[in-house]
């Protein structure tokens, strides 16, 4: 109060609230890996983690996705083959690099995203490189608001680097930030599910960091491209060597100075001259005339379709958290831009991917008739813990913590005393309530949802505050997902 000298009357002002708890962000997700370009503002930005907030705006500053050539071969017999036609087999494969981050972006777009910090870690002419992942992983520690990471090049690495990058970002989570989860996609989940899935199990350690990391399987077939963005420029020259000879085959050897004649030599042409058909035409004319060419623009497709889910888990779960908070598992809703799973996950095959010994749990994306492709699983990567086994109960926890550990930072200096307590008490108390009213906090009321501690002799001791500590216990309740429903029938005694 201040010293009053002067005969009057003085109007003093007090608090009757104490401060407000906010509740931070919970779905951010940060993607690391490759772009086409890395500049804003003519400024390089590679290396560095950007906020943007919708595709528009990636585009403006990374650009767009990677040109892929495919390699278009015979094969031996029709087990090796990607595409068969009559008793001939040939074999379709992407050359070069395959960067998978703008179509990944695009899925979380498609999915519910919003704001999102983007992490380039080189351009299209850059080999993928494991340790640039992990300089990138680096780069995020300067950034709070994060709350997911995710990392979909990694798969294209070799299977032994992809390992290497996942877990160290199930380190940086667990370890170093406890702010966020990693999503995490298994390497060469488009093949076998019980190899690809042992192998994913074998390379990655989830002790006492499991919890912070979520992995889906298995991979996706997207509608990001349709038959009409793949043309016969998507071919190597030696594809198209073997497409000319494949349709010839097919229509017998046609005269050179034929309108399909012209076609087949504007495939290898170096040099084009005026009456020379243009990649349109041949396009075109290839689509109607034969059938081995759309067959292949097919396989082409779904190849480029074919993506790792962990673009489109980071759009659900943002989606998941603004409809309905955080505390809501992000499981049974349906992924958007998808025509299937890329393997049909069985009830008796998911058993092994929801419970595993080691408790390595890996959430299934099945498809329902009626219902199109849902997510059918919500475990960590800590499937054996009764506390965290649920994704929606680690993130509920680390909103609860981060958004406490914002607020208590107003009372740092503060005097440690009874006064101090109650106020800091009272603000817990007030934010955990408003928690338990959205539906986050399980019990019929909030004496059941929560209880905060504060105090001499309750939480601290005299040797405590002498040393400048105050220790604040908080007890939550979390609402846990119902994952397992039991109906049970019985007959009963007819009654008239």
């Amino acid at each position: 109060m201040r010293n009053i000298k002067t005969p009057g009357v003085y109007i003093v002002e007090k608090n009757a609230f104490p401060n407000s708890v906010v509740e931070v962000a919970t779905a951010v997700p940060a993607f690391i890996g490759y772009t086409q370009t890395a500049s804003k503002n003519n400024k390089s930005v590679l290396n560095k983690s950007i906020r943007i907030s919708s595709m528009a705006e990636f585009q403006s500053v990374f650009g767009f996705g990677a040109s892929l050539q495919f390699d278009f071969a015979q094969a031996a017999d029709a087990a090796s083959a990607d595409m068969s036609l009559d008793d001939k087999h040939y074999t379709v494969a992407a050359s070069g690099n395959k960067y998978r981050l703008y179509q990944s972006m695009q899925m979380f777009f498609l999915n519910g995203g919003g704001p999102c910090y983007i992490v380039s870690v080189g351009d299209y002419t850059t080999d993928l490189a494991k340790d640039a992942m992990l300089a990138g992983i680096t780069t995020l520690v300067e950034e709070q608001e994060p709350t997911l990471v995710v990392i979909p090049d990694a798969v294209s690495l070799a299977a032994a680097d992809c390992y290497a990058v996942q877990q160290q970002m199930l380190m940086h989570c667990g370890s170093k930030m406890r702010s966020r989860i990693a999503l995490l996609d298994v390497h060469n989940g488009f093949q076998d599910e019980e190899d690809s899935v042992a192998a994913f199990r074998a390379g990655i350690s989830n002790k006492e960091i499991g919890d912070f990391g979520a992995v889906y399987f298995p991979w996706l077939n997207s509608t990001l491209f349709s038959h009409s963005d793949v043309h016969f420029g998507f071919l190597s020259d030696e594809g198209k060597a073997v497409l000319q000879a494949a349709i010839n085959a097919e229509l017998g050897a046609p005269d050179a100075s034929s309108v399909i004649g012209k076609m087949l030599a504007g495939l290898t042409a170096t040099e084009t001259g005026d009456d020379d058909p243009t990649p349109e035409v041949i396009d075109k004319g290839l689509r109607a005339s034969c059938i081995t060419y759309p067959a292949l623009v097919k396989e082409i497709c779904s190849q480029l379709n074919l993506l790792p889910p962990s673009g489109a888990m980071a759009g659900l779960y943002t989606m998941s958290d603004n409809m309905q908070g955080v505390w809501k598992a992000p499981a049974n809703i349906e992924v958007v831009g998808v025509t299937s799973p890329a393997l049909i996950v069985s009830v008796e095959e998911q058993e092994s991917l929801n419970v595993d010994g080691n408790g390595k749990s890996i959430n299934a994306i099945r498809s329902f008739i009626g219902q199109g492709t849902l997510v059918w699983g919500a475990r960590t990567l800590d499937g054996n813990s009764l506390d965290y086994r649920y994704v929606n109960v680690r993130r509920t926890m680390i909103m609860l913590e981060q958004s406490l550990k914002l607020a208590a930072k107003a009372y740092v200096f503060e005097p440690n005393d009874a006064q101090t307590w109650v106020t800091i008490k009272s603000m817990i108390s007030n934010f955990l309530t408003g928690i338990w009213k959205q539906g986050g906090l399980a019990g019929t009321a909030p004496a059941e949802a929560f209880s905060v501690h504060v105090g001499l002799g309750e939480t601290m001791t005299s040797e405590d505050i002498l040393e400048g500590i105050l220790k604040i216990t908080v007890l939550v309740a979390i609402t846990r997902p119902a994952e397992f429903i039991e109906i049970t029938f019985q007959q009963q005694m007819q009654k008239s």
